[in-house]
């Protein structure tokens, strides 16, 4: 068994204009001082990374580690969530999504297509640099607009989105699979892979490649109401990455899952700092250290009530006591004997060979 590694922190939703959140040194003598021991980076975010850069030039990822390592800290992951997203979009989304590529992009849906292809072929080759071996990633989305059966969808029509949608990501994927690297698709509302059953429908697509992977975030999960320990027994062999975030649903009589159009704050569902939601990262550790799980355990804050510097804070510690730090014996060796077939046979009532 291994012992997960963690905590790690994803910068995205700390990262500002002001000192200490404005380059990634800053951030790292930060994230070091509060007890992470790793950082995942945004890589679309220029005041902390360059992705291209970084793909083009060993000497830039050496640089980036020495900053980070002279925090204290490893890296864990690159994150692509926004170019991924941009992978596969519906045209109802083109106006929404403008702002994830250049500002010259903005009336080029084809064009935001190919640079989000480009800066996934870059990632591949950063992590490579950089000496990992997981990506953290969306997978986009196509058949969104149709999740729920009202009209009643023409047949064919999801069948069809998944076929485009394998067919953006398998040159993707073998991109990573040149740089020894697994795609992490974090299922997530809003994109195509969503849950388990979409994630099988995309692996049918690609033909099961082994770098198409799973970035797991239990907590959108129980805001879809999924068994998300469950998950972990179905899919743990494809889960490569782990945003700890927490998140509470409660139960109501005026909205559901859907959210009713309300603020986050309102919602039945809604994310919470770590420890102030109903997920039990008790047995989601145990599951992770149950199944080797080879990854980082990132905190990822999202919270409509809370600080983020104090999710922060409080995530580490939640995360550090969350770890289990793995047995390298069985609890009753004590009591046991060698390996003795001939005592065995005796046992069994079998006699001697």
């Amino acid at each position: 068994m291994k012992t997960i590694k963690g905590p790690g922190i994803f910068l995205a939703q700390f990262a500002g204009d002001a000192a200490p959140f404005n380059t990634l040194a800053s951030m790292a003598q930060w994230a070091a001082g509060l007890g992470f021991a790793g950082v995942q980076i945004p890589s679309w975010d220029g005041r902390l990374f360059d992705l291209k850069l970084a793909a083009e030039s060993q000497s830039y990822c050496d640089d980036v580690l020495g900053v980070v390592d002279e925090a204290g800290l490893a890296v864990t992951e690159l994150s692509t969530h926004l170019q991924g997203q941009l992978v596969a979009t519906h045209t109802a989304y083109d106006v929404l999504f403008a702002d994830f590529a250049p500002a010259e992009l903005a009336q080029d849906p084809k064009g935001r297509q190919a640079w989000a292809v480009e800066q996934l072929g870059f990632a591949a080759k950063a992590s490579r640099n950089l000496g990992l071996d997981a990506h953290a990633t969306f997978s986009g989305a196509l058949a969104w607009p149709f999740f729920y059966p009202w009209p009643q969808r023409p047949a064919g029509l999801i069948d069809d989105a998944f076929e485009e949608l394998g067919r953006r990501w398998l040159p993707i994927l073998r991109i990573f699979d040149e740089a020894g690297v697994d795609v992490c698709y974090e299922l997530h509302p809003g994109e195509d892979l969503h849950d388990g059953a979409t994630f099988e429908r995309f692996l049918g697509a690609v033909g099961g490649h082994k770098r198409a992977n799973i970035l797991y975030d239990p907590s959108h999960m129980i805001l879809q109401q999924m068994d998300y320990l469950g998950f972990l027994d179905l899919y743990h062999e494809r889960v490569r990455a782990f945003h700890v975030k927490d998140a509470e649903y409660r139960a109501s009589g005026r909205s559901g899952v859907y959210g009713g159009y309300q603020d986050w704050i309102d919602r039945p569902g809604r994310f919470r700092s770590l420890g102030d939601g109903q997920i039990d990262f008790n047995s989601i550790f145990s599951k992770m250290a149950q199944y080797d799980f080879p990854g980082w355990a990132v905190l990822e804050w999202e919270c409509c009530l809370k600080h983020p510097e104090a999710g922060a804070a409080e995530g580490a510690k939640f995360i550090h006591d969350q770890i289990i730090r793995v047995t390298d014996r069985a609890f009753d060796d004590f009591a046991g004997g060698g390996a003795d077939e001939e005592r065995n046979r005796k046992i069994l009532g079998l006699g001697g060979k």
